[in-house]
C-alpha cells in the first residue's frame, strides 16, 4: 500500500487511479481529499496492525497508546471524512458510491466508538469496535485483492468490477470481523 501511495509523489494528477478520474481532479475538494485519504489511510493501516499485537499491549503500552492515537486521529481527522468525499465520485454509479460512502461512515463510527469505549475504560467494547474498524481499514488490501482475482477468473467489464469490489472489499472483512468478535471475544 505504501508503494500505491508513493505513485501520487510528487503530486501528479495524471497517474494510476487519477488517471480514471480525470473528470474530477479539476475539483479542488476532490484533488485535497483524494491527497489527504492516500497519505492517511498509509498511517492508518500501519498503525493498525501494531494494535493486535499482545506483545505491544502487555510490554510496550506506551508505543500500543501512542500508535493507537496515531490509527484514531488519521482516521477521525483525515482519512474517513476524506473518503466520503472521494467516495461521493467513486467510478461505477450509485451502488459504488453508496457503498464506499458507507465504508467511510461505518470506518468514522467504528473507531469513534472504540475511542469512547477506552476513555470509559471498557476494554472489552473498546477491543470489539476496534475489530470492526481495522477491518474496514484492510478493506483497502482486500478491495485490490478482490479485484485481482476477479479480474483474473472472470475477466468482467471494468466497472461491473468495480461495483462489485466496492462492497465485496469491505462487507466480507466485516463479516469476519463479526465472527471473530462473536467466537473470541464475546464468551
Amino acid at each position: 500500500m505504501f508503494q500505491i501511495t508513493l505513485q501520487y509523489f510528487p503530486i501528479d494528477f495524471d497517474v494510476a487511479f487519477l488517471r480514471i478520474k480525470q473528470q474530477y481532479v479539476h475539483f479542488i475538494h476532490y484533488k485535497i481529499a483524494f491527497y489527504i485519504h492516500v497519505s492517511f489511510s498509509v498511517f492508518s493501516l500501519f498503525a493498525g496492525f501494531t494494535q493486535f499485537s499482545k506483545t505491544i499491549r502487555r510490554k510496550h503500552p506506551k508505543i500500543h497508546r501512542i500508535f493507537g492515537w496515531i490509527y484514531l486521529i488519521s482516521i477521525l481527522l483525515f482519512a474517513a471524512p476524506s473518503g466520503l468525499i472521494i467516495g461521493y465520485y467513486a467510478n461505477g454509479g450509485f451502488w459504488s458510491q453508496l457503498a464506499f460512502c458507507l465504508l467511510a461512515i461505518g470506518w468514522f463510527w467504528f473507531t469513534l466508538r472504540a475511542f469512547w469505549a477506552i476513555k470509559q475504560k471498557d476494554y472489552q467494547k473498546h477491543q470489539i469496535f476496534m475489530i470492526r474498524s481495522f477491518a474496514l481499514t484492510l478493506s483497502a488490501i482486500t478491495l485490490r485483492l478482490w479485484k485481482y482475482l476477479i479480474v483474473l477468473a472472470f475477466q468482467p467489464r471494468p466497472m461491473d468490477v468495480y461495483q462489485i469490489v466496492a462492497w465485496l472489499g469491505w462487507v466480507l472483512n466485516l463479516i469476519i470481523a463479526e465472527i471473530i468478535i462473536l467466537k473470541y471475544i464475546k464468551k
